[in-house]
């Protein structure tokens, strides 16, 4: 799974053996950074190898001493939810299988996903009552669904296309699915693939693409809030909640303040992370493709571009597509409390910044192919390996 795209996400190169395995990375994978064609079908490790990796390196004391404690095994791990009333935590497997970390299979579209890098099952929520579940996937040609299912905790009826989106490529899908604070459920879409916005959907107000879009789902097939920033606005998609984004493929609610963190996966040069306060009223335009992190892009103006609050280097030490966690609000690691949690595909490693100046950011520890964060519901955090693992956030 490519987070990259040339592909990161969408154009992240293959890396096999001692280098780095399968990279959500800036270039798709075997392909030359820049090419347009369709990324090949990646292979996941087998259960043979996925058991010989090594454990994920523990960070130093002065670091703040986390530890990562596997608690399940499954198929290329890549998005996390947990639902009201249910102490089990739901893992989405790209190849198609939405299960429990006990074991349960509650929904396999393993026959309906499409297989590429940056394609399949890519995202879950659950409304806030508990009584449906969404999945973000990808179909055989290649196109997003959001669909729903109504689940009593056991069966998952009545299945139902809220959203589709056409995609013009297979890489930047994004993927991701969050209820808001406010009960309503936002979506991560990617530019429509390629590299460098071919289309400048970026920019655009006529499409999805490259968007958080924030919709009621319950609706037929569903609603535009009222107050959405381009609501009943000519020649804008009034679903859009926030553009400018190239491939936004996890982002979090802050569950004490409300505040929005996005992490967005680069092109050439640089990683972002963009932030949104609670306060916003949406409409924020986080500049892509205009600018990748904070250097321009391609030549053209837009008024207010919004500035990430953390950019890092593409490829400097193996990096290559930005993992976006959660700020921590647990209670076992009192030293983390406020912090907001990040990684890196490639390289591997996770970082923790304090919310209020992510600038003082500090190393504490490494997951290998670090695919998504996922948060408990007691606001205790976990990880996510695309080699299978599912580690839980412990204190040293």
């Amino acid at each position: 799974m490519h987070l990259n795209g040339r592909g990161r996400m969408g154009n992240v190169r293959l890396v096999v053996a001692g280098l780095v395995l399968m990279a959500l990375t800036a270039c798709t994978p075997e392909q030359p950074a820049g090419s347009a064609t369709r990324a090949p079908r990646s292979t996941a490790p087998s259960p043979a190898e996925r058991t010989s990796l090594p454990e994920p390196q523990q960070a130093t004391p002065e670091r703040g001493e986390l530890r990562f404690t596997k608690i399940a095994e499954l198929e290329r791990p890549v998005a996390f939810a947990v639902r009201k009333g249910d102490d089990r935590l739901y893992v989405a497997e790209q190849t198609g299988r939405l299960r429990t970390t006990d074991g349960k299979t509650v929904i396999d579209l393993s026959g309906e996903v499409s297989s590429g890098n940056e394609q399949g099952l890519l995202g879950v929520a659950f409304h806030p009552t508990g009584r449906w579940v969404y999945l973000d996937w990808t179909d055989a040609r290649g196109d997003t669904h959001i669909t729903e299912w109504a689940y009593d905790g056991e069966r998952a009826t009545g299945r139902r296309d809220v959203l589709k989106q056409d995609q013009p490529y297979a890489n930047h899908n994004g993927g991701q699915l969050a209820f808001g604070p406010d009960g309503y459920l936002y979506i991560a879409f990617g530019d429509g693939g390629s590299a460098g916005d071919p289309q400048r959907n970026g920019q655009s107000l006529r499409t999805l693409l490259g968007k958080i879009v924030r919709i009621d789902p319950r609706g037929d097939p569903y609603t535009i809030p009222r107050d959405n920033p381009f609501a009943g606005r000519r020649g804008a998609r009034g679903e859009i909640w926030a553009y400018g984004l190239r491939n936004p493929w996890r982002f979090s609610f802050d569950r004490a303040t409300g505040d929005l963190w996005i992490g967005d996966v680069g092109q050439d040069a640089w990683e972002e992370v963009d932030h949104q306060p609670a306060s916003s009223k949406g409409g924020e335009n986080y500049g892509w493709s205009l600018r990748e992190g904070r250097a321009r892009f391609r030549d053209g103006d837009a008024p207010d571009l919004v500035e990430p609050v953390i950019v890092y280097p593409l490829r400097e030490g193996g990096n290559c597509s930005v993992i976006a966690g959660y700020v921590y609000r647990g209670q076992k690691i009192p030293w983390l409390r406020g912090q907001f949690l990040y990684g890196d595909f490639c390289a591997g490693w996770v970082r923790a910044a304090p919310a209020g100046d992510v600038t003082d950011s500090a190393e504490v520890g490494k997951v290998d192919q670090l695919s998504s964060f996922g948060q408990g519901p007691d606001g205790e955090l976990y990880a996510l390996s695309l080699q299978g693992p599912i580690y839980r956030i412990e204190p040293a």
